[in-house]
């Protein structure tokens, strides 16, 4: 299995004053292998740090140690991420959601690590629902 981290996990981990905090400490303890995302989303955790003034060292170690590790989703596919935003425009998709269900379309065994409820609502191609990790209640 390949596990695709969004936003929401991230900084759920690192901000102890998250809603979702415990789940992400107890969900990432549990975990093994290498954690799969996209530069957006790389980009959202450290704004979203900086913007709660929570240490963005957590995420630096992640990165050099290559356990969180972005793959350049965007760079490489950019219609088929386009056509995702315009087809989730009334959501309203981020792009980082974007990449994240892009990734999930093309790697087959994945599934979705998100706090993030708009994922009950995405599609994988072919119309099928995204495999997701999530807290209760999402």
């Amino acid at each position: 299995m390949i596990l695709l981290v969004d936003t929401g996990p991230l900084v759920a981990l690192l901000d102890r004053s998250d809603r979702h905090h415990a789940w992400a400490v107890e969900v990432f303890s549990q975990l093994r292998g290498p954690l799969m995302t996209c530069e957006a989303v790389v980009a959202e955790v450290l704004f979203l740090c900086a913007r709660n003034r929570v240490s963005e060292k957590a995420v630096w170690a992640l990165l050099e140690s290559r356990t969180l590790r972005p793959l350049p989703v965007f760079a490489e596919s950019p219609e088929a991420v386009v056509r995702l935003l315009k087809r989730y425009a009334s959501v309203p998709m981020s792009l980082a959601d974007g990449c994240v269900l892009r990734l999930h379309e093309t790697l087959e065994s994945s599934v979705v690590l998100t706090c993030d409820s708009d994922f009950r609502v995405y599609r994988r191609s072919r119309g099928r629902a995204v495999d997701m990790i999530a807290p209760d209640g999402i």
